[in-house]
């Protein structure tokens, strides 16, 4: 197998910490740059991976830029008026900590409200470390050791297009840097670069008859990383393209207390065999062929919005891997500052996954 197209199937384990049968290529390890799927804060996995709904901070850039639409005022208190939403976040993971091979994760986004724009813009940066390797010749014989990583670059907008509706996209550049230039692959080096958008909805209904849900409800959907393939030494493959489709409801709220629920679905949009990938729009519309999807459900619950705990559960089905485990988190709040703590416990024993922690910080700008 060709050094790149190890790097690849690398990239995807890191990515989703999933074995990868053969009859799951199409759905497991048949993208590439995998690591544009895992969630960025701490928030959001301590809760099972849920987002999509919820997107009430400035990490809605990833679970969906229609929450972007909502974030612009912090309410006027006693000490100050009301100031234009300006929130930044950074994040930090070691990845797969039982691999011990100095793998990390780590994600930085600011965003700020225009009222020139009558939106929220933000921009972030999301940073994989996949390690050292030792590229070696056709006998086996050591050339040297490199460094592989993947970037990309993001800049979102969302807006308000009706009281309770709010919508939003995201344009994105990324680069995967799996191997060097080698005269095993003519000159040339395997790396691969493409762009993509997304496009997200955030709906929290005010008012429907017979229901009280009001400041309870919201409804998302996010259209995630579409589009064109990336090409690594002549072969190309095609991007993560998800689906994500997500609700939150919050069960009891009071003075003190704050107890929500939130469930996501969601579903690779890649379609790919022994023949190659469909390419995009065919994917969106061929994909569904593949059986499965993720689910994921999350708890959150608030003292005086100081203290915060979390607990939540991620499964799919063999086919795509067969990742099913229980998430854990916690985050406390002081002054403008918020900083999170997720712990992940895997079901299966020794799986790659196990015992991985996630940190992120949050900063309010008033």
């Amino acid at each position: 197998m060709k050094l790149y197209l190890r790097m690849a199937i690398l990239t995807a384990i890191i990515a989703t910490g999933a074995t990868i049968p053969n009859t799951a290529f199409s759905q497991a390890g048949g993208s590439a740059v995998p690591f544009l799927l895992i969630s960025p804060d701490a928030r959001a996995s301590g809760m099972g991976e849920t987002g999509t709904a919820i997107a009430d901070d400035i990490n809605a850039i990833y679970w969906n830029p229609g929450g972007l639409a909502f974030l612009d005022y912090f309410p006027a208190t006693s000490t100050r008026d009301e100031t234009p939403y300006t929130q930044a976040a950074l994040s930090f993971s070691p990845w797969l900590p039982q691999f011990q091979a100095d793998l990390y994760y780590s994600y930085a986004t600011v965003g700020h409200f225009f009222e020139e724009l009558d939106g929220t813009v933000a921009f972030n940066f999301i940073f994989m470390n996949l390690g050292e390797f030792t590229r070696t010749d056709i006998s086996g014989q050591a050339l040297g050791k490199f460094i592989s990583n993947e970037f990309s670059l993001g800049v979102s907008y969302g807006t308000i297009v009706a009281p309770d509706l709010g919508v939003g996209f995201q344009l994105r550049y990324i680069h995967s840097n799996l191997t060097p230039t080698s005269a095993q692959t003519g000159g040339e080096a395997g790396t691969g670069v493409s762009a993509s958008f997304d496009l997200g909805v955030l709906w929290k209904p005010t008012d429907i008859e017979f229901l009280d849900i009001k400041d309870r409800l919201s409804l998302g959907l996010n259209l995630q990383n579409v589009g064109p393939k990336v090409t690594y030494i002549r072969e190309s493959d095609p991007l993560p393209t998800t689906l994500r489709i997500g609700t939150a409801f919050n069960l009891f709220k009071d003075e003190f207390n704050d107890l929500k629920v939130a469930v996501d679905f969601a579903k690779l949009l890649v379609k790919r065999d022994s023949l190659g990938s469909d390419a995009l729009p065919l994917s969106l519309v061929s994909a569904w062929e593949n059986p499965g999807a993720e689910w994921a459900f999350g708890l959150e619950y608030w003292y005086e919005r100081v203290v915060a705990l979390r607990a939540g559960y991620f499964t799919e089905p063999a086919v795509l891997g067969n990742r099913q485990y229980w998430n854990f988190g916690a985050g406390v709040r002081y002054d403008i500052f918020s900083l999170d703590f997720s712990f992940i416990n895997t079901i299966e024993e020794n799986h790659p996954l196990a015992n991985t922690m996630r940190f992120s910080l949050l900063i309010d700008f008033y």
